[in-house]
C-alpha cells in the first residue's frame, strides 16, 4: 500500500490551545499557510467552558481568570472579541476549616492565624521569599543571585531553611499547592521564585482584586478565546481529533508530520510544538530531540488540579454575608471561589481539589468523590450559612473535572521543574528551537507563565521565530 500523499503547508502547529492558536493566527496574518493539529475533539487545551445548568450561563473547568492591566495580551483579545468581564467577588466573610474539622468565619482574605509568634514567623518567611523573588533574574533565572543554591533545593527545603517548623511548611504548601497543584517537595525553590516573578510578584498573583491574577472572569467562558481565534483562520486549518505521533526533520528541507491511526500526513517548512513539556514523550522525533530537550520532558511534571462546581438557583451564601471562599488544609477541597454570572442568573461556587489531598480523593469512584466533596462543602460553607438562618437549597447541578485523567492534559495547571532543572540544560533549553521545530506553551513564557497570558505571549514568540526565518507571505 502506497504511503499517503502529504498535505503541504508552510507551517504546522501541534496543539490548538491558546498558545498554538495564537501562533497560527499570527502566521496567517503574516501570509503564511498553516495547519493546526489537535489531539482533543475541541479547541482550547486547558481552557474548557461548559453549560452551568439548564438555567443558563457557563462555567470554566480550566483556566478561569485574567486582568486588565498587566495581562495586556489577554485583555486585548477580550476587548477585540467583545467579551463581558466579571469582577471576582472580594467581599463578605471567608470560612476556614481547621484540622480538627471545626470552622471559623473570617473577614475576606484573612488567614486563620492568631498566635503572634506564628504570625511574625509567617511574615518574616514571606518577606524573605518576596526578597528572593524581587532579586531574581526574570529573563535568565539561572543567572540570578544565589541561583544555583536555590535550584539545588526543593521549595520544602527552602521553607525549612528560612522558617523551620510548621509555619514555614504551612506557608510553602499553601503557595505551591494553590498555584501549581504540587507539594513543596516536588519542585525547585528557584522554579517557585521564578514562577512568582513571572506573574509580577506574590501580591498580584495572590490577589482577586485589581491587577491580580484572579481579578476578572469571562462571562462567555475562557474556551471561547480559542474558539474565536480558530474562527480567524481558514475553515480547514484546524484538524481536531488528529493526534501527532511523529515529527521527522527531512535531510534536505522541511518536516514530515504523521498522525495516529494511519491518519493524514503533513509536510511543512517549520513545525511549532504547543504541548506541555511532560507530554513531549508522546511524540517520536526523528532525529531525536537533543538531550537537553529530552531532559526537559523528563524533569518537568504537572500538578494535580481538579474542580467541583456547585451550581444553584440563587446565591444563598451572599445572603449569609459570605464571600464564597472556603479554605481547608485537610481537603479534599482546598479552597473555593464565587463564580457567579448574575446577568445569566448563573450562581455557582467552584471548589478546587489540588495537591496530595486531591490525589488521595482522585483514587475513589466518581460517586464517592461526589459524596466526599459534598459532605465537606455542606459541613463548611452550607453550615456557615445556616448559622445565619439562611435556607440552603440543593444544587441544580454539580460538575467535576479532573485534569490528571484527561489523556491529552495529564495534569494542570502548568509543568514545574524539579531541583537542578532551571540551572541545568533543561531550563536553559525550554524556549530553544531544535532546527526546524519551535516550542511554545505557557510554561515557556517569560511573563505570566502558567496562565493564559503566558500562553498567548509564547504563541506570538514562536510565530515570530518562524516568520523571521520564512518571511511573510511565502505562499
Amino acid at each position: 500500500m502506497a504511503p499517503p500523499t502529504p498535505v503541504k503547508t508552510d507551517v504546522i502547529v501541534v496543539g490548538a490551545g491558546l498558545s498554538g492558536l495564537r501562533a497560527a493566527v499570527r502566521l496567517h496574518e503574516a501570509g503564511l499557510s498553516v495547519v493546526v493539529l489537535e489531539a482533543m475533539d475541541r479547541v482550547g487545551g486547558k481552557t474548557c467552558s461548559v453549560p452551568a445548568s439548564s438555567l443558563g450561563g457557563v462555567v470554566d473547568l480550566g483556566a478561569a481568570w485574567l486582568n486588565d492591566t498587566n495581562q495586556s495580551e489577554m485583555y486585548a483579545l477580550a476587548r477585540e472579541f467583545g467579551f463581558d468581564l466579571i469582577e471576582q467577588r472580594a467581599a463578605g466573610d471567608d470560612v476556614e476549616q481547621r484540622p480538627d474539622g471545626s470552622t471559623i468565619r473570617l473577614p475576606y482574605g484573612t488567614p486563620d492565624m492568631t498566635n503572634p509568634e506564628e504570625v511574625e514567623a509567617a511574615h518574616k518567611f514571606l518577606a524573605t521569599f518576596v526578597a528572593h523573588v524581587e532579586a531574581s533574574n526574570l529573563e535568565n533565572p539561572h543567572l540570578g543571585p544565589g541561583a544555583a543554591e536555590l535550584d539545588a533545593m526543593t521549595f520544602g527545603e527552602y521553607a525549612e531553611r528560612y522558617c523551620s517548623g510548621s509555619v514555614g511548611a504551612f506557608v510553602a504548601s499553601s503557595l505551591s499547592v494553590a498555584f501549581l497543584g504540587v507539594e513543596p517537595s516536588e519542585l525547585s525553590s528557584l522554579f517557585m521564585i521564578s514562577y512568582i516573578k513571572s506573574g509580577t510578584g506574590l501580591e498580584n498573583m495572590s490577589s482577586d482584586q485589581k491587577d491580580g491574577g484572579q481579578y476578572l472572569r469571562n462571562r462567555q467562558g475562557n474556551q471561547t478565546f480559542s474558539v474565536r481565534l480558530a474562527e480567524k483562520l481558514p475553515g480547514d486549518t484546524v484538524r481536531l481529533s488528529t493526534a501527532v505521533t511523529k515529527i521527522t526533520q527531512q535531510p534536505e528541507s522541511g518536516c514530515l508530520v504523521e498522525t495516529a491511526n494511519s491518519g493524514p500526513v503533513f509536510e511543512a517548512e517549520r513545525v511549532i510544538v504547543s504541548v506541555p513539556t511532560p507530554l513531549y514523550s508522546l511524540v517520536t522525533f526523528e532525529p531525536p530531540l537533543p538531550e537537553s530537550k529530552q531532559n526537559l520532558g523528563d524533569n518537568t511534571a504537572l500538578g494535580y488540579y481538579a474542580k467541583t462546581i456547585f451550581v444553584y438557583d440563587r446565591p444563598w451564601w451572599r445572603e449569609a454575608g459570605l464571600s464564597g471562599v472556603m479554605r481547608s488544609a485537610s481537603g479534599p477541597i482546598s479552597f473555593s471561589r464565587d463564580t457567579c454570572s448574575e446577568a445569566d442568573r448563573q450562581y455557582s461556587i467552584t471548589c478546587f481539589i489540588v495537591g496530595d489531598p486531591g490525589r488521595a480523593w482522585s483514587k475513589w469512584s466518581r460517586a464517592e468523590r461526589r459524596r466526599l466533596v459534598t459532605a465537606q462543602f455542606e459541613a463548611v460553607m452550607c453550615a456557615a450559612a445556616r448559622e445565619k438562618s439562611v435556607d440552603v437549597p440543593a444544587p441544580v447541578n454539580v460538575i467535576e473535572k479532573e485534569w490528571a485523567k484527561d489523556p491529552w492534559a495529564r495534569g494542570a495547571p502548568s509543568p514545574v521543574l524539579m531541583p537542578g532543572g532551571l540551572c541545568g540544560d533543561p531550563g536553559k533549553a525550554i524556549c530553544q528551537p531544535f532546527d526546524r521545530i519551535h516550542f511554545v506553551g505557557t510554561e515557556t513564557a517569560m511573563v505570566w507563565k502558567g496562565y493564559m497570558e503566558g500562553a498567548v505571549r509564547s504563541g506570538v514568540r514562536g510565530a515570530e521565530e518562524v516568520i523571521a526565518v520564512l518571511g511573510s507571505g511565502k505562499s
